[in-house]
């Protein structure tokens, strides 16, 4: 398989913002050329040329739209040891995403609009992929009162993402004024269904593996119970609400009847829970320790299913770095989370593409369309077409390979996928118009910073 390589040399390829994409394969199945310039998609069609354009040959390749991912913890401000903007957004880049909404969990909390907007600098000068933050539910996460919904919907990150996630809004009064409040800007809660009352101390799924192994289980319906409550709260209200990393076969049902129903209800999964089983605590290896846990195999099938029926409306990445002595420890006292930028296209092939329950026009809408559709962001998820923002990501279908901790961009290296045969690579990935991919590798820091100045 051809990667694509600039034709012109790296000194002069920075400078040089036309790239001229040839014989990338839409999702549709047809084969084009492509024009990027001047941050857009300037020409489709075959046969096209453009003097000085580096020319990337995409033989074999499938172009989508740049992916979004709906649910990134990049941990800085606060937590930089773990991640930053710079390497989480290397790290997203390298998977072929071009946005991505950056959690609230920080330290500060991002329950401002001070704290919101300076994330959102921080992605704009990294230069790697669009930060957009999502703005805290309550003050400091602590889930006794309203942050600053107003203050950092009107501010220049524009937040219309709001969600504690990490923690449930497990107040239903609470909740109800959050939906309330957001419904006047068309904001969206994203809710992190976990009763606490029902899962103190929990290790993983409660079953009979958890009995087996003899740790606390963490019940199906602590999800499926939440999911219920805010559904009906949000019928009342009439706002948008999101379910975060829904885990369960229970809770599809919870959401396929809440759509039948009417309610204004948007879910998504994420690629570990389409891949992974409860099976995997049996090794007490704390990779695989997440919130919510790995579920049953029968859960794995139901939430497959439910994404290729539109039940389930997109997949998130819910990446969650963490330090080598945060999972380099006992399995209980461990920290939840996975990394998972720079596999999700790999796993979402593996698990939903290759079993023929989706195809490539499917990925795009559960990969970049909705998610950038559920967050209300503009330029992000639009069919590949001239005129629109050059946010394109160009994907081999047929490599293989098992991946490594070379394959993983960010800071932390805390992913469940170590050693696991994967198919695909993101081989280029562009954004503004501009690569940040090419060949398989990271375009460097410092030509990034040069052309994030150029478009200042």
């Amino acid at each position: 398989m051809t990667t694509p390589t600039p034709t012109t040399s790296k000194d002069t390829a920075v400078q040089n913002e036309t790239y001229l994409i040839r014989g990338a394969r839409l999702s549709s199945g047809d084969t084009t050329d492509l024009i990027l310039e001047n941050g857009v998609i300037a020409e489709l069609g075959n046969g096209l040329t453009r003097a000085g354009a580096t020319t990337v040959d995409a033989e074999g390749l499938i172009a989508l739209p740049g992916l979004v991912d709906l649910h990134t913890h990049l941990r800085e401000p606060g937590f930089e040891h773990s991640e930053t903007v710079l390497t989480g957004t290397r790290a997203a880049a390298s998977g072929g995403y071009t946005t991505v909404f950056a959690m609230a969990n920080t330290s500060p909390v991002a329950d401002t609009a001070g704290v919101v907007e300076q994330e959102l600098s921080l992605g704009e000068q990294a230069g790697y992929a669009r930060v957009q933050p999502i703005g805290a539910v309550t003050v400091g996460l602590a889930g006794e009162r309203l942050a600053e919904l107003g203050a950092m919907a009107e501010s220049r990150a524009k937040v219309r993402v709001f969600s504690d996630d990490g923690l449930c809004v497990s107040d239903p009064q609470l909740m109800r004024r959050a939906l309330e409040y957001v419904k006047a800007f068309d904001g969206v809660i994203a809710q992190h269904a976990q009763d606490p009352k029902l899962t103190p101390g929990a290790q993983m799924n409660e079953g009979s593996v958890s009995a087996e192994l003899g740790l606390t289980g963490w019940p199906a319906m602590a999800e499926e119970s939440i999911i219920a409550r805010d559904v009906l709260i949000a019928e009342h209200v009439g706002s948008r609400l999101h379910i975060c990393h829904l885990s369960t076969a229970g809770s599809v049902e919870v959401i396929r009847w809440a759509k039948a129903r009417g309610i204004n209800v948007t879910a998504e999964v994420t690629p570990h829970h389409l891949l992974l089983t409860e099976e995997l605590v049996r090794s007490y290896d704390a990779r695989y320790k997440v919130n919510p846990p790995l579920r049953r195999a029968e859960d794995v099938l139901a939430l497959r299913e439910a994404l290729a029926d539109g039940t389930i409306d997109i997949v998130a990445t819910d990446h969650a770095p963490h330090p080598a002595e945060a999972k380099e420890c006992a399995w209980a006292e461990a920290a939840n989370g996975m990394v998972g930028l720079e596999s999700a296209l790999s796993v979402v092939h593996e698990s939903m593409v290759e079993t023929g329950l989706i195809g490539w026009a499917d990925v795009e809408r559960v990969m970049s369309r909705t998610p950038a559709q559920i967050g209300r962001i503009s330029g992000q998820g639009l069919e590949i077409a001239v005129g629109n923002p050059a946010e394109i990501t160009l994907y081999d279908p047929a490599a293989r390979s098992d991946f490594a901790v070379a394959d993983l961009r960010g800071r932390s290296i805390n992913s469940p996928y170590l050693g696991t045969s994967l198919p695909g690579r993101v081989q280029a990935t562009f954004h503004r118009g501009y690569a940040t991919v090419l060949g398989g590798e990271l375009v460097p820091l410092e030509k990034i910073q040069e052309l994030v100045a150029s478009h200042a």
